[in-house]
């Protein structure tokens, strides 16, 4: 898990506090339902480079959210299926460390995804099964576009 990720209010926080306000955010209304979802999209930046924004996002279904995000920029990315894999990757690192701190705490009864920045339509439509069977492989359900809103609203709009 990254040692830091920012509010929606613009404070730093350690993981570890991202996740604390998250328990505290589920349990002022304990009777909604909730969706923690994370989500990565990137912007290349160069011919090898490419920033990426990693969303945490905690949804109180028909009630608002929350979010919270990294920024990290990575060399060594030659095609767009390299960044695509990154941003899975990077999800997933996030996703594992999360889901073991949330164990931790008893919370309201909530849904965990991971949501993919592809599709059924465009050039990353070749991916769909791959990176789908790489986040099912952590146990984790998978949501692409156009449900996929942690990567491709929250994360895409920080990008």
């Amino acid at each position: 898990m990254p040692e830091f990720l920012n509010s929606s209010f613009g404070l730093k926080l350690t993981a570890a506090q991202a996740v604390q306000e998250i328990v505290r955010f589920m349990r002022t209304e304990p009777l909604f339902r909730y969706k923690v979802t994370i989500g990565t999209d990137s912007q290349r930046l160069s011919d090898t480079r490419a920033d990426f924004v990693t969303a945490v996002v905690v949804h109180r279904v028909g009630n608002g959210g929350r979010y919270f995000w990294r920024r990290i920029e990575l060399g060594n990315l030659h095609t767009l299926r390299d960044r695509i894999l990154r941003e899975v990757v990077l999800s997933l690192e996030i996703a594992t460390g999360v889901v073991k701190e949330l164990q931790q705490y008893s919370l309201p009864e909530f849904d965990f995804e991971i949501h993919i920045d592809v599709g059924e339509n465009g050039p990353t439509k070749v991916m769909l099964q791959e990176v789908v069977g790489m986040v099912r492989a952590y146990n984790f359900e998978a949501k692409t576009k156009p449900d996929s809103y942690a990567a491709s609203s929250v994360a895409d709009h920080l990008v």
